[in-house]
Order: C-alpha cells, then structure tokens, then sequence
C-alpha cells in the first residue's frame, strides 16, 4: 500500500483499532488489558492477598489502572526491572453527581471539563457515556451506553458571524441529550444493568462513539490515542517479549489531571509491585535498592508531529513528523525526564528493533506540556526516557497517528525488554 504499510503494520492497525473502540473509559481499558492478559496466561495478583513471584505473568488492576509483571526463570534478588510506563485517561467531559437540568424546553447533561480538552473538538459529535457505577452492596459496574445519547450544539453562523469562536466551559460545552423532562440517569443504569435506585456513585464520561478508521491508506483517526497508542503498543511487546530481567508494564490513570491519585503515577502503584515483588524474591530492602539501581524506565505517552499549517509553533530543528517513528522528548527544565543515559538507552532499543527514531524539543516561546516520566524518576529514582508517537490534533475528540509509528513503537519496546 501507499506509505510502505506492509501487512504487519496493517494487523497491529486493526488490533489497536479493536482496543480502543474497547475502551471508551480508563476502567474499559484497564479491563481490556486485563482481558488479554488473562487469554495470554497471566496470573492475578489480589493486593490483599499473598504476594507471588513465581516465574511467569502477573498483573493486578485497580480502577482504571492496570500492572503487569513477567517474573523469568531464576529471578532473584538480583534482578533487575524494566518497566514501561503509559496511561489509560484521555480528555474528557465528566458527568457531575447530580447531572440532570432542563433549559428552554432541553433536558441536558451537566458535565465537567476533565483534562486538557479541545473545547470546539467536542462540537457536533455523536457523544456515548462509559465509565463505572458503585451499587449499594459495593459491586463495581462497568458500563458503556454503546451508541450517542447526547451532543453539544454549536451556535449557526447565521446568528454568530465573527470568525472567532470563543466557548464557555460552563454555558457551551452543556450536551443536550432530549426534549422535555428526563434524566440521563436512567439510561445510564439501564446500561450497566443496575436498578437507577442501586446506584450510589458514578465515575462517568462522554466519548466519541465514531468508530477508529484508517484515512488515505496511511493514518489512523480516533478518540483516545493519546494514550491508548502507547498502552497497547506495550502490551502487545510484553505478551511477545523474551524478557531476561523483570518485565513491568504499568498504565496509569489519572495522567491529564496531574497522577496525584491512587492509581496515578505519583501514587504508590508501581512502587508496590516493585517491592512486593523484590521481596517475595527473598530479596532485603538493602538487595531491593540495589534492584532499583540497575532499573530503567521508558515512558511512553504520546509526542507531536508538526502540524503543516501551524509550523510557526515549532523548534524549526527538533519537529517529528507522523510517519517518521516514534519519539524520544526532551526539555531542559525536565518537563520530560529524557537525559543522556536515557537517550541512549531508548537508541539501543531502536536498534534493537531496526526502527527509526525522532527527537522532540519544544520551541522556546510555547509551554512545554509533561508526562508521567519525571513522575516515576523521581518517585523510584531509576534511569527514565519519555518517548511517544507523534499524533496530530493532539487532545482532539478525534486524533491522528500514522500506522507505521505505532507499530515502530511496540517493536521499539519489545525491543527494549529484550536487551541484554
């Protein structure tokens, strides 16, 4: 085909693209992983239960969160960790507690910004609810309504002529979801199977329920690439790695509103397992440390291409471009933990892989954005990379990868498990 997508790009393609049409929330992620995880063998690990480290998968989930481990035979105090870092949140429109209100005839549904979104990008689409319920006996639901049940109404030109659109988070971005007197809530019940009255909590968002599909034989458009790009791209290198140290994949939640949260990057997640784990190895906390210095890390969350018709927001000598392969992000002020060792570290992946690489350097006059990268360095103190594939339209209901980067990027880091 056109680009150089070759068969296997097209099959890793069509599995992403499986993926994230199973993920509308965090937790659906975290739940397809776990899924998978399960048909590949993996063994899961209940927090509140004895810790095993017996060779072989692991993984445990919570929330929205998911982390799995390979454990190779003759692991022991000491071994080392390799572990790759992603999140399963997105921008979003959260559902507010009680979101039911009536305005000129309008039954709408009051929502809260979640995250970094693109106000006008969540205009005129064909909007589900995904997320979780808590029952009054404690049980957890998922639940996806499966098809649109609302949107957000642009003004017609007819009536605002300017060519600025300017869009209040409160008054603008207010879904419509019927006409006279009805809450969503019902609906919403009625997905996850529960009685509206057996609800006692909700973790819910909107989501675009356009279906994943490739543009022009090269691109892929979808919801939620950032960060389901690098979440599946890990999980598919961990489930073919032949991985001599510890193998860890941690995909957090709660990445675009700061990882301060249990399941977050700042939160104690990862750290548990890496301790449970060493310890159940028969390792002490001095042999545990010493585990934690040989590690490394490698980020992966989604990076920028240059956009063609904004280049003027660009380093002019540090723009990837879609299609490329995957990036490895750089800042002098640690928005990003990428160093010298890191950089190398990420190129002998590369090369590992025979997969091409780009750099990624903010232009000095435009903030540069963060990831979880300088989150686990600092929490665990190991050597950590940020990396990505560069999206155009980033944070858009709707953005835009190229199929080769994709697939570059799970070769890259299933080539980084597998380093000697």
């Amino acid at each position: 085909m056109d680009g150089g997508i070759d068969d296997p790009m097209l099959g890793h393609a069509a599995d992403l693209r499986g993926f994230i049409e199973s993920s509308p929330s965090s937790y659906h992620a975290a739940h397809e992983a776990s899924r998978r995880l399960d048909a590949a063998g993996y063994a899961r690990q209940r927090e509140e239960e004895p810790w095993s480290a017996r060779p072989g998968g692991h993984y445990l989930r919570r929330g929205g969160a998911v982390v799995a481990w390979w454990v190779p035979e003759g692991a022991g105090p000491s071994s080392r960790f390799r572990v790759v870092g992603s999140h399963t949140d997105s921008p979003s429109l959260k559902l507010k507690p009680q979101p039911h209100s009536r305005a000129h005839g309008f039954s709408q549904v009051d929502v809260e910004p979640y995250g970094g979104l693109v106000p006008n990008a969540w205009l005129n689409r064909d909007l589900g609810v995904a997320g979780r319920l808590i029952c009054a006996d404690g049980a957890e639901r998922l639940f996806s309504t499966g098809e649109p049940v609302m949107f957000v109404p642009q003004l017609a030109p007819h009536l605002h002529r300017e060519d600025a659109l300017t869009l209040d988070r409160q008054r603008h971005l207010h879904p419509v979801w019927a006409t006279g007197d009805r809450s969503i809530l019902g609906r919403i019940a009625q997905a996850a199977g529960a009685a509206p009255g057996d609800v006692v909590g909700m973790d819910a968002y909107a989501y675009d329920t356009q279906a994943p599909a490739v543009v022009g034989s090269e691109f892929l458009a979808a919801q939620r690439q950032d960060n389901l790009v690098s979440v599946h791209a890990s999980l598919t290198a961990l489930l073919a790695a032949d991985s001599r140290e510890i193998a860890v994949l941690a995909a957090f939640d709660h990445e675009e509103v700061g990882s301060s949260t249990t399941t977050g990057a700042n939160g104690p997640l990862l750290e548990r397992v890496l301790q449970r784990t060493a310890l159940a190895l028969g390792a002490s906390w001095d042999e545990y440390f010493r585990m934690l210095a040989g590690s490394s890390c490698v980020s992966a969350d989604a990076g920028h291409s240059v956009n063609p018709n904004y280049p003027e927001y660009y380093e002019p000598c540090h723009y990837p471009v879609a299609g490329g392969g995957p990036v490895v992000k750089l800042n002098a002020n640690q928005r990003y933990a990428s160093d010298g060792p890191g950089q190398a570290l990420w190129l002998r992946a590369c090369r590992r892989a025979g997969q091409p690489t780009q750099e990624f350097v903010s232009n000095n006059a435009v903030p540069c954005g963060s990831t979880i990268g300088p989150s686990t360095a600092t929490r665990l103190g190991i050597d950590t990379v940020d990396v990505g594939v560069p999206l155009l339209s980033m944070h858009s209901v709707r953005e835009v990868s190229h199929l080769r980067d994709s697939w570059a990027l799970a070769a890259i880091l299933r080539g980084y498990w597998e380093l000697d």
